[in-house]
């Protein structure tokens, strides 16, 4: 039950704010120039627009997602139990009639609790007068109520299968997400204030903003999370010092500085996914996860994967195998002298190194990597979350499609995908700052990763949807690759595994089921927050937390059970756990004295190659 709260507003104010606005009219000469202007590139956008629609080939009422099937679908079972539609509807009546009482108590400065509350993290309802004003409160209360009703009755629909059932769900939920009343200038009481406060200078500005975004979208819609000319690769983020000492036509190896006087004598290899760039761990100084692992003591080496284009259209997964962690291994060896390595991998970094370890295993090679670290990776693809969503047959045919007409999948659809995952925080929270509110994006070096996007090779992209998203074949031992059949139960590395709470892309008791495969002692660690903060958490900020068992769990439910809760970063648990991998002490590694000739500093080019 909340707490009864009286209304702390004027019964005549619905703006939320208890004084009269002090309202500011603009220039009429300034405001006649900027609508001539904003004219003049709505009008080239939009013939541009035209222009290349008509160029396409007719498409018809094309469903590339597949989603019309699901919802008629699920509206024919629906019909078949209208007893079921005729209740959840009399259900919002009853909760909508609740809410006319409570507004009207509000009203009459009567307290009142609310018919139904946002969830404290809803970040949407955070502005005061969506509580204070009961205009706004009314407006919020009727948005949450039709949503929970409308979620509530597509999840009802029997004899749905999991897969349907789940694309329904998830684009109900986006709906449902576009239209809160947060979204919409006359129903956001922070717009409303704003747009009284500025004179309507917001609007402009935010519409300014939106033709800017178009604009730099080619037409489509490409929303600026951070400013961009804040950031420059190799100045101001991705700047700890290396060189690069070996490349090929996928990879850059990068290996950096010293700054101890002694190192491990084995060498620490970093296999970052292609999906984007490595340098998530080496943002800036204070948040690096590489500039961390080199100061206490590792020699770092990291794969820097190259931006593809139509050229390596037919690279396939073996490719980035033989490319990627083998050649990289080759390179450390020939650089340091080492036969061996440790090795982390990230993300889909870390799914590539569980295939080169089974590779190695049944070639004979496993020695040549001495302990694996796996960040946020997933191998059993049988619970791949809501990304799942995304891959059934007919949207992997539309997708190679488009793939096969460029030879890659743009960067851009590879984000739009991963945005969707997270709608409020990486998609309309950007609508409100930057075209409702009229505002540009604050500078935020993750959103500048973020929007760092890479393409995808056809051929790889293709076998990895399907060999392991679509069919799970990875766990079940059924890819081949290099003409070696990839069997993970044959992995008997020691194995550190890293997943994270609220993990939207792996979802940690998905990757929970490695700890079954692998034949090597595994130690799972699970982190707070998500797929990338709750990895990129350095030991300063004292954020966030992680959870540790010693003891061996048969589900990921009975491990968290009797897991242990500590402070801080994951860093240095997982720095003690590969102190035992180091084999001892060697002078400090500088990368100009090696055999290897340094071909360029750090970062190097690859990474600077823009989708």
């Amino acid at each position: 039950m909340t707490q009864q709260t009286p209304p702390r507003r004027p019964a005549n104010d619905a703006s939320g704010a208890g004084a009269k606005p002090d309202v500011k009219l603009p220039d009429p000469v300034e405001l006649a120039r900027t609508m001539a202007e904003i004219a003049e590139r709505s009008r080239k956008l939009v013939a541009e627009f035209l222009r290349r629609q008509s160029a396409k080939p007719s498409m018809g009422m094309a469903d590339p997602l597949n989603v019309g099937q699901a919802f008629f679908d699920m509206t024919a079972r629906l019909m078949a139990n209208p007893a079921k539609l005729v209740q959840a509807q009399l259900s919002l009546w009853q909760d909508y009639m609740a809410l006319w009482q409570s507004t009207t108590r509000r009203m009459l400065g009567q307290p009142a609790e609310p018919v139904i509350a946002a969830p404290p993290e809803d970040r949407r309802f955070k502005d005061a007068a969506w509580d204070d004003s009961y205009v706004f409160d009314f407006i919020k209360q009727s948005y949450l109520l039709t949503a929970r009703w409308m979620q509530n009755v597509v999840r009802q629909a029997e004899g749905m299968d999991e897969k349907s059932a789940k694309k329904i769900d998830f684009y109900t939920r986006q709906f449902v997400d576009a239209i809160a009343p947060s979204n919409f200038a006359v129903t956001n009481p922070e717009v409303v204030r704003a747009t009284l406060e500025s004179g309507g200078e917001n609007l402009l500005k935010g519409l300014q903003n939106l033709l800017g975004d178009l604009e730099r979208g080619d037409g489509r819609l490409a929303i600026r999370m951070t400013d961009d000319k804040a950031f420059r690769i190799g100045a101001n983020i991705a700047v700890s010092p290396g060189r690069v000492v070996h490349q090929n036509a996928l990879m850059q190896l990068i290996q950096y500085a010293p700054t101890t006087p002694t190192v491990a004598r084995r060498p620490l290899l970093i296999v970052p996914p292609w999906i984007n760039k490595f340098y998530i761990l080496d943002l800036r100084e204070k948040n690096s996860f590489i500039r961390w692992a080199v100061s206490q003591g590792h020699t770092v080496f990291v794969i820097s994967w190259v931006n593809p284009d139509e050229e390596l259209a037919a690279k396939g997964f073996d490719d980035y195998m033989t490319l990627g962690p083998i050649a990289a291994l080759d390179a450390i060896a020939a650089q340091t002298g080492e036969p061996d390595c440790n090795v982390v991998g990230y993300c889909l970094g870390g799914t590539l190194l569980a295939c080169t370890l089974a590779h190695l295993a049944a070639t004979g090679r496993s020695e040549r990597v001495a302990s694996a670290t796996y960040l946020t990776t997933m191998v059993d693809f049988a619970e791949p979350g809501e990304l799942g969503v995304f891959i059934d047959e007919e949207q992997l045919a539309a997708l190679e499609e488009r793939m096969n007409e460029r030879g890659y999948l743009e960067g851009s659809d590879m984000a739009t995908t991963f945005n969707m995952l997270r709608a409020n925080d990486l998609i309309w929270s950007f609508v409100i700052n930057n075209y409702l509110l009229g505002k540009d994006p604050f500078p935020f070096d993750l959103l500048y990763w973020n929007a760092d996007s890479t393409r995808m090779p056809a051929a790889m992209h293709s076998f990895y949807l399907r060999s392991m998203y679509q069919e799970n074949k990875l766990a079940a031992g059924e890819i081949t690759l290099l003409g070696t059949p990839i069997d993970l139960t044959r992995i008997k590395t020691p194995s550190f595994l890293l997943s994270t709470r609220e993990d939207h892309i792996a979802p940690w008791k998905s990757t929970f089921a490695a700890t079954r495969l692998y034949r090597g002692p595994p130690r799972f660690v699970l982190a707070a927050s998500g797929h990338i903060a709750g990895v990129v958490n350095p030991p300063a900020a004292n954020k966030y937390g992680y959870w540790t068992n010693d003891r061996k769990a048969r589900t990921p439910e009975a491990w968290l059970e009797g897991a242990r809760q500590h402070e801080g970063s994951w860093w240095p648990e997982w720095h003690r756990w590969t102190a035992d991998f180091a084999n001892g002490q060697v002078p400090a590694r500088d990368p100009d004295a090696g055999p290897l000739k340094p071909l360029e500093s750090a970062p190097g080019s690859y990474v600077m190659a823009r989708a």
